[in-house]
């Protein structure tokens, strides 16, 4: 049982995003042991491999697979059971699953879709794992949110993202936005920080290959950037805005609710 080491969950992590930010863990410190949550292993494995080869002698902290569906209870719990079986705690749980919707589907299935992954799972994982949060020393929940979610910008004139429909989308990260607020309520007594993070409008699978395409010709950001800024929030570089009201933003400071 490595209960020296910092344990550090990163969820929908076998690209995009998560992906990246459990590069940069595992080039931080050999004191990190990252578990990359993925729901499919075998995705998994191959996102380890390709880190590994792309680290090289780089890598410092260790990383293995944890198989987790954030929209399955069964699977969520054993997940569980096998971070407090290999290490008796959990010291760091970054939600970044999420998603959106493109197929062509009718707007109950959209939205039901849409608020399973990015809220509903979000609360079932973390409320899971409370257990293991409290048993660390210095615990961390981030909510890998959106400025999209916030209603202060969508009702802004002068949002440089006003034109963006994604009502659907938004509306779930606004939800995943109250759930950080609650659980930043709930937790404090046993001392864990939360907090909501923005990593901006990144380069990733969100919306399917053409999506992906999308936003390479728009100008989307590398998803190294917030994995950069996600590093600094572990290492305690960003604890005096968590204690602020408001998304931590990559680039530093806060965004509005």
């Amino acid at each position: 049982m490595a209960a020296d080491k910092t344990v550090i969950l990163v969820t929908g992590a076998n690209s995009g995003i998560g992906l990246e930010t459990v590069k940069a863990l595992a080039a931080t410190s050999s004191n990190f042991h990252v578990l990359l949550g993925s729901r499919s292993a075998e995705k998994g494995d191959h996102a380890v491999s390709e880190i590994r080869t792309a680290l090289g002698d780089s890598m410092k902290g260790a990383i293995s697979v944890l198989q987790i569906d954030v929209c399955d209870q069964n699977s969520i719990v054993a997940a569980k059971e096998q971070i407090e079986s290999q290490f008796g705690k959990l010291d760091i749980l970054i939600n970044n699953a999420g998603i959106i919707v493109h197929e062509q589907v009718d707007v109950m299935t959209s939205l039901r879709r849409t608020f399973e992954t990015n809220v509903f799972g979000q609360l079932a994982i973390t409320e899971t794992l409370e257990g293991l949060l409290q048993k660390s020393a210095k615990p961390y929940v981030i909510y890998v949110s959106s400025e999209q979610g916030s209603v202060t910008s969508r009702l802004d004139a002068e949002y440089k993202f006003r034109q963006i429909r994604g009502d659907h989308y938004r509306m779930s990260k606004a939800a995943l936005n109250m759930l950080a607020a609650c659980h930043r309520h709930n937790f404090a007594e046993w001392g864990c920080k939360v907090l909501a993070f923005n990593p901006g409008w990144c380069v990733s699978n969100l919306t399917g290959e053409k999506g992906r395409e999308m936003r390479v010709k728009g100008g989307a950001r590398d998803p190294k950037d917030p994995a950069i800024a996600l590093v600094d929030i572990v290492l305690g570089k960003r604890d005096a805005d968590i204690e602020k009201n408001g998304m931590v933003d990559l680039d530093g400071g806060l965004l509005p609710w």
